[in-house]
């Protein structure tokens, strides 16, 4: 099957909403944050760990397991799902992202045909079109694959965006021309910079097209204000379906998760918890901290006392300090599952805040403590 989304409640004082998102692997609520496994595991995690911070979706990236180790072998191993051994519902991207930040020569590299650029692997000249990016998502057998868009930079000018809205708006047609898997549901991408006009623009021409969900691009790139990620919603929220799913891209900041469901997005991903945990630092509901700070050396209270971790329920600030600075596997690892658990838990109290109406009144409580003692 496709997914199906169901509204259940929209906020009264905001655009936030509660509802369900029915997957091949069982029925989830929103909103939800969605952890990244690039190349078909989140890093340092196991499947069984996923399950046990209450993890959804998850995502893979159809770049990195189109050069390795292929499409045609992830296919002849039964699929996404049984290659990694995740039993629950997985989300990938189209490559885009990871493509355009290889072509260094903008003008040269990206045409009409898709995008010319070398493997960051061994410099091999290759080639991601529409198609090519749906092809493969359809071998990977993910839930849900996503249109292969343009992802241009932050600085990008108003004429080259515009431009760049048309291009994905066509390789969108193309892509969803080719897409023959029945059991994989199929996303556009809205884009656009912080423009209302062209946001306007390309939700309407994208929601033309009646794709199964509907994400908003190009919101998480380098250099790019806070100010411009909040537009960049506001102007398109407007123009997408209440009965389709609302995707923000790649965005995990806990301030920003808030913000984006409060402006009417269902779901979001990042690779910020597991990148932070590997350099030692962790999301707690005082703040972000630094393990390598000397404080936590003789600390043996709990990472964060409220937390329903495995980490939390079984290890000190003062062990983990000792993990971290010490280069040990272990301390990346207990740091990622309580990051994940973090942001998904955080998205469980704003489905709770949205069914009592109690949405800002969270946001203020939240961000009163987080705000204050943040590194």
């Amino acid at each position: 099957m496709k997914i199906n989304y169901e509204l259940i409640k929209n906020s009264k004082n905001t655009n936030a909403r509660y509802g369900k998102i029915e997957t091949n692997y069982g029925t989830y609520e929103t909103p939800m944050f969605m952890p990244v496994g690039t190349r078909a595991t989140v890093k340092s995690l196991t499947p069984e760990e996923l399950i046990g911070v209450h993890s959804g979706i998850i995502l893979a990236n159809t770049y990195h397991l189109w050069l390795r180790p292929g499409e045609d072998i992830v296919a002849k191993c039964g699929g996404l799902h049984k290659f990694m051994n995740y039993k629950g519902p997985i989300l990938t991207d189209s490559g885009g992202f990871q493509v355009f930040s290889l072509a260094k020569n903008k003008q040269k590299d990206i045409q009409e045909e898709g995008v010319h650029f070398k493997s960051h692997i061994d410099g091999q000249n290759l080639l991601l079109t529409p198609e090519k990016s749906i092809a493969i998502q359809n071998k990977l057998d993910s839930d849900i694959a996503m249109s292969f868009d343009e992802c241009p930079p932050a600085s990008a000018s108003y004429e080259y965006l515009k431009n760049s809205v048309e291009r994905t708006i066509r390789w969108a047609k193309r892509g969803k021309a080719v897409h023959n898997n029945p059991n994989q549901a199929l996303f556009g991408i809205v884009q656009g910079g912080p423009y209302e006009d062209l946001r306007k623009y390309s939700a309407i021409e994208t929601v033309k097209l009646d794709f199964d969900g509907y994400s908003i691009g190009g919101v998480a790139n380098d250099g790019e204000s806070k100010e411009d990620m909040y537009k960049a919603i506001e102007y398109s929220i407007p123009y997408l379906p209440e009965n389709k799913v609302r995707y923000l891209m790649g965005v995990g900041e806990p301030v920003d998760i808030i913000e984006g469901v409060i402006r009417g997005v269902d779901i979001f991903d990042c690779v910020l918890p597991t990148r932070i945990a590997r350099h030692g630092q962790a999301f707690t509901r005082n703040g972000k901290i630094n393990f390598h700070n000397a404080k936590y050396k003789e600390d043996t209270s709990k990472l964060e006392e409220t937390c329903d971790c495995y980490t939390c329920q079984n290890y000190t600030k003062a062990y983990i300090r000792h993990l971290i600075t010490t280069n040990e596997t272990l301390g990346g690892r207990l740091l990622s599952i309580h990051n994940i658990r973090f942001l998904i838990k955080l998205t469980e109290e704003l489905r709770e805040a949205i069914k009592n109406d109690k949405i800002l009144e969270y946001k203020e409580e939240f961000l009163t403590k987080y705000n204050k003692n943040s590194v």
